[in-house]
C-alpha cells in the first residue's frame, strides 16, 4: 500500500490514522477524501477487456508520475506515437486480432497521450535509438509523419528527445529498452519499468533504480543533444 501496488481503503486509513494519533476531524476527513478520490477506477478500466493486469498497473503510474524517462531501442515510445505509427506496430504482435480490438488498442495509446498536455503535465525525457528512425514498421509516408510529429513534440516546454546516432558505438543501455518513473511524492521510490513479450518487470528496491539511473545519465551524454537530435530528424524527413 505505501509503494501504491495496492489501494487504500477508507477502512484501514481510517484506522490508521486514529493509530498515527491524529485526532482533527477536519484532517481525518481530507485524507479520507483523498482515499475516497484514489479509489475512483481511472479512464483506462474501459479497456480492461484488452488491458493486462500488468499493463493497468503501468498506466496507473504513469499518470501519477512527475518525471518519465525512457530509452527506447526498436520503436518510437508509446507516448509520442502518431495514430497511424501505433496501428503498424501494435498490429506487429496482434496481427489476427480484430479490426475492433485493433482499434480499442489504438485508442488507448493515443488516449494516454493526452497527459502530456494536461494541466500539471510530467516531464518527459526519452533516449531514442538511431535503429528505431531507420527501421520504421511502417510505410514511408507514415513515417514521414510521425517524425514531423516528434519535431512537434519537442516544441512542448516539457519534452526533451535525444537520439543516440550509430556512430556513437556501443553504449550503456546494453539490456534493452526500459522507462523510469518518478513521482512528486518524496517518500514514493522511483520505480523501474520492464516491458516483456507476455508481462513486465517492476523494479524499485534502491540498488536497482540506482543502476538504470546510471546508465540513463549515461546514456544522456552519449546521445545527440536535443539540438542536434532535432536536426537528426529534419534530415531523416528529407529522406523519408
Amino acid at each position: 500500500m505505501e509503494r501504491g501496488r495496492t489501494a487504500a481503503r477508507q477502512r484501514d486509513v481510517d484506522d490508521l490514522l486514529s493509530l498515527y494519533g491524529v485526532t482533527d476531524q477536519a484532517e481525518r476527513d481530507k485524507l479520507l477524501e483523498l482515499t475516497r478520490e484514489a479509489n475512483i477506477p481511472g479512464w483506462w478500466r474501459r479497456y480492461s477487456d484488452i488491458l493486462p493486469r500488468w499493463l493497468e498497473l503501468y498506466i496507473g503510474l504513469e499518470k501519477a508520475a512527475s518525471i518519465i524517462r525512457t530509452y527506447e531501442v526498436q520503436f518510437i515510445n508509446g507516448l509520442m506515437q502518431t495514430e497511424d505509427y501505433a496501428r503498424a506496430v501494435i498490429l506487429i504482435s496482434n496481427a489476427h486480432a480484430p479490426a475492433g480490438e485493433i482499434d480499442r488498442r489504438v485508442s488507448l495509446r493515443m488516449e494516454r497521450q493526452g497527459l502530456l498536455t494536461q494541466s500539471g503535465a510530467p516531464e518527459l525525457w526519452t533516449v531514442l535509438d538511431e535503429a528505431a528512425l531507420r527501421r520504421p514498421p511502417c510505410g514511408a509516408a507514415m513515417m514521414h509523419a510521425q517524425l514531423r510529429y516528434l519535431l512537434e513534440l519537442t516544441d512542448l516546454p516539457n519534452v526533451t528527445l535525444q537520439i543516440i546516432p550509430f556512430r556513437a558505438g556501443p553504449h550503456a543501455a546494453s539490456g534493452g529498452p526500459f522507462t523510469i518513473l518518478r513521482f512528486p511524492e518524496p517518500d514514493v521510490p522511483d520505480v523501474v519499468y520492464l516491458e516483456q513479450l507476455n508481462s513486465a518487470l517492476y523494479l524499485d528496491a534502491p540498488d536497482d533504480v540506482t543502476d538504470y539511473l546510471t546508465v540513463m545519465n549515461q546514456l544522456c551524454v552519449q546521445a545527440a543533444t536535443g539540438a542536434v537530435s532535432r536536426d537528426m530528424l529534419r534530415a531523416f524527413l528529407a529522406q523519408a
